[in-house]
């Protein structure tokens, strides 16, 4: 009996300090609203625009947590919402509460949560609703507590309030415009945070955060050349200093009257020295080249641009309408660059130009074309359904040479041809970014002497396909011309709107961590 007795005593004892040493992972929830949203611009962004995704489909959203990644097996993950939109008008408060009344309801069933990843843009704006960031992260922390560990993910073109940074545990943003590192950052912010949470140091010491007073457009910071390319070359630099976890430069979003809205810099922590003195440098770093952006390109008055792209040589040409660039919050229905471009008649001539033009939502056009299909005739109104300051709905007459259906933010493309015009009409807005979205409607970008994109500076794919490029300066909702729009309630003084203001101060803020309640 002893004999068997022992084995057995044995066995217990190894099946004991198995469990006694298995490591339980961390529970972390993923939730987040994204917009880049103009209060310029007279559009609304209503809920659907989100697309929200619920539940583990959210996991899709990031390679770096497929299911065989290191990164998915260090954690138990409980995605709840998210959702993304595509830049637009003024969110209204109907969506956002929506949106967020599901999220908290959702963490609030799943908890309790060890982390959190806060996945936002940081330019919503929201009828009636300063800050909306900080409202939301505000309003989770009081379902899943305080002792949660909430690391923050953002485009470099939002805005970091005192209160985001206040509840954010740790923060950062991509390093790259256009943002070639959007995943990359990401994982950073995700990385960071199962970190903190496998080694017990949980919430950063220090958190420092320095306001520039500096408002500048996305296309006169562009990190593809200087002095953006420079500057943020300076951020892993402080970022790999001893006691620091993360460093990150806001360059802030130009087309919101907010009192948040300007540069910002935040460096994260554990030795205070360093991430003073880090995001102070960062701050010093910004404000001694603010003289030096410019445009990314050759930019010119609509009519220098035409002219140019008129007279080159250059397959394709790619010609920037600026002011109503969807990607950036404009409402997409701005018909005044299409009306212009149509009257010219090297477009109308046989042997004259090519031009593709993408692209002008137009839902009775679209309906139209699905009843007479490809090669049919349709003549119907395009465009300025929601922003109609600068032109009327323009009167579109061609033949239909392509319909596509099922796309996620278009719905249905339909390009119409006018003499030499192909102009890609649409049921819903949508940016065109790839050249299989001109492709797969059997344009041939590369053959083409014009293109139009409601664009600002260009996506990598539409920069390597360009014969020459420059951006025009159009009207619209994210109009340039910033001290045109006429900004009300930015924390004045603001460069460049008083360029001869004195320097600032500079001095990093240490910003309370998240569980120090006001």
């Amino acid at each position: 009996m002893r004999k068997l007795l022992l084995p057995l005593i044995l066995l217990t004892l190894f099946i004991s300090c198995e469990e006694k040493t298995e490591t339980k992972l961390p529970r972390i929830a993923i939730a987040g609203l994204g917009i880049e949203s103009s209060t310029f611009s007279p559009a609304l962004t209503h809920e659907e625009a989100f697309h929200p995704r619920i539940g583990d489909s959210i996991l899709t959203r990031y390679p770096f947590m497929d299911a065989d990644s290191s990164l998915r097996k260090r954690a138990e993950w409980v995605p709840t919402l998210v959702g993304k939109s595509l830049p637009g008008g003024t969110v209204t408060r109907e969506a956002y509460e929506s949106l967020v009344n599901k999220t908290l309801k959702m963490l609030e069933e799943n908890m309790p949560y060890d982390g959190l990843f806060f996945d936002i843009h940081g330019a919503m704006s929201v009828v009636g609703l300063d800050d909306p960031e900080g409202d939301l992260i505000k309003r989770i922390r009081e379902v899943v507590g305080t002792d949660v560990l909430i690391s923050t993910s953002m485009d470099l073109h939002g805005n970091v309030s005192e209160r985001l940074a206040h509840h954010s545990d740790l923060i950062t943003c991509y390093r790259m415009a256009p943002h070639e590192d959007a995943l990359e950052s990401k994982k950073r912010a995700v990385e960071n945070l199962v970190t903190r949470l496998e080694n017990g140091k949980g919430k950063p010491r220090y958190k420092a955060l320095v306001n520039v007073p500096i408002l500048l457009p996305g296309e006169k910071t562009s990190t593809r050349v200087e002095p953006g390319k420079s500057l943020y070359a300076k951020v892993p630099e402080v970022e790999q200093q001893d006691g620091v976890i993360d460093a990150a430069i806001w360059i802030g979003y130009a087309w919101a009257d907010e009192p948040r809205n300007h540069a910002a810099v935040v460096v994260t922590g554990d030795d205070e020295t360093q991430v003073i003195q880090g995001a102070q440098k960062l701050a010093e770093s910004f404000w001694e080249v603010r003289n030096e952006f410019e445009f990314v390109a050759p930019t010119k008055s609509y009519e220098e641009a035409l002219e140019l792209a008129l007279a080159s040589d250059k397959k394709p040409f790619m010609l920037s309408d600026m002011g109503d660039n969807p990607t950036a919050g404009g409402a997409g229905d701005v018909t005044w660059t299409l009306t212009e471009l149509l009257k010219r008649e090297e477009f109308h001539r046989k042997g004259g130009k090519t031009l593709i033009y993408a692209s002008i939502p137009g839902p009775k056009l679209i309906e139209e074309a699905l009843k007479v299909g490809v090669g049919g005739e349709v003549s119907a109104p395009v465009g300025a359904a929601i922003d109609d300051r600068y032109a009327p709905p323009l009167m579109l007459t061609g033949t239909v040479t392509a319909i596509k259906e099922g796309d996620l933010h278009a719905e249905t493309e339909v390009v119409v041809q006018v003499d030499n015009a192909s102009v890609i009409v649409t049921k819903k807005r949508k940016p065109y970014h790839n050249k299989s979205d001109f492709t797969n409607l059997g344009l041939t970008p590369s053959e083409t002497d014009i293109i139009v994109v409601k664009i600002g500076y260009l996506v990598p794919e539409l920069y390597n396909m360009r014969g020459d490029w420059i951006m025009a300066l159009t009207p619209g909702g994210v109009d340039q011309d910033l001290e045109r729009l006429g900004h009300k309630r930015i924390i004045r003084p603001m460069f460049p709107y008083d360029k001869d203001m004195e320097h600032p101060d500079l001095s990093a803020k240490l910003i309370p961590a998240s569980d120090e309640m006001d």
